[in-house]
């Protein structure tokens, strides 16, 4: 030891890599400081503020009935359906945000396996439907059988044609066995449709969204129309109605679907009353009266809802 560093009473410094010298007593700057409050001021519209607050006042809501549907055994199904880019996963994600997990699931099915298709069609969605205290909602349904799968040539026009007598039956055995079934239709119409696919092209967080079925889904409108209204004619009854929920507006979509759920279950607690609960006529309608609109205008040509 030199005698400088011996008068100093202490070793040599040893220089960082990059040849600077730091106090020993500071440590390197991180690339985010949590103590540095700097702020920049956003714009928010006041839409958006509205939306967030209902929004948080209906998932308190669906909060109290996942905690009645555990504590009396209930089972809700939800059905999740329409053409690809309708809004159905965001409506989905705001309503599972919240809910306890241990509780609440989705089910989003890949195509069947080989060996599932030489089972029952239904066989793989029975495994997956609810038990008692649970709240199951699927991302597309066995509905994949009354428009995408004809459209697109994935089942043979036999096998279409037996899915649309069986499933009256088989959903009328569901609820009657104690399932309370929920069947949503998201309507989107075809150029908010094409926004939202171009939007996908320009998004890398959104690209894995993109599929074969989405680049058809424009050229095929008029084909999905068509199953569309077979669909509903022959799967829409009083037992299991469907709901059909206009989605060019991805936040009233939302909203007003979450509001039918709270509004068809008495659970504990509920602190809203049918009026909060009203539902936006303009945006949710019932399966028969989008039966009448398609009837109306399916044969002469007119502007029908997607």
């Amino acid at each position: 030891m030199s005698k400088k560093h011996a008068k100093k009473g202490g070793a040599p410094k040893r220089s960082s890599g990059s040849g600077a010298k730091l106090p020993s007593d500071s440590p390197p700057r991180k690339r985010y400081d949590p103590s540095r409050r700097e702020r920049t001021p956003v714009w928010v519209r006041l839409r958006t503020l509205d939306y967030e607050d209902e929004l948080n006042r209906l998932q308190i809501e669906l909060l109290k009935l996942q905690r009645h549907a555990r504590q009396n055994g209930l089972k809700i199904l939800m059905l999740f359906e329409g053409r690809d880019a309708a809004g159905k996963g965001g409506t989905i994600k705001r309503i599972m945000e919240h809910l306890n997990p241990r509780g609440a699931r989705v089910v989003a099915l890949e195509k069947p396996s080989d060996v599932q298709k030489t089972q029952w069609f239904f066989q793989r969605y029975v495994a997956h439907l609810p038990a008692g205290g649970e709240i199951v909602l699927f991302d597309r349904s066995w509905y994949n059988r009354a428009m995408v799968e004809p459209v697109m040539g994935f089942c043979t026009d036999e096998e279409h044609k037996r899915f649309m007598k069986d499933v009256p039956p088989f959903e009328e055995m569901l609820v009657k066995n104690g399932i309370i079934l929920f069947k949503f239709y998201f309507s989107v119409s075809k150029s908010e449709q094409k926004r939202r696919f171009d939007s996908r092209l320009d998004d890398e967080l959104k690209q894995y969204k993109i599929s074969p079925v989405d680049r058809d889904a424009q050229e095929r409108w008029d084909d999905y129309t068509v199953k569309k209204f077979q669909m509903l004619t022959e799967s829409n009854r009083t037992i299991a109605p469907w709901w059909i929920i206009r989605s060019d507006d991805k936040k009233h979509a939302r909203l007003n679907c979450i509001r039918l759920i709270l509004s068809q279950i008495e659970y504990d607690g509920k602190a809203v009353d049918a009026e909060d609960l009203a539902i936006d006529p303009e945006i949710a309608i019932s399966g028969i009266e989008e039966l009448k609109l398609m009837e109306d205008h399916l044969l002469d040509g007119g502007d029908l809802p997607g």
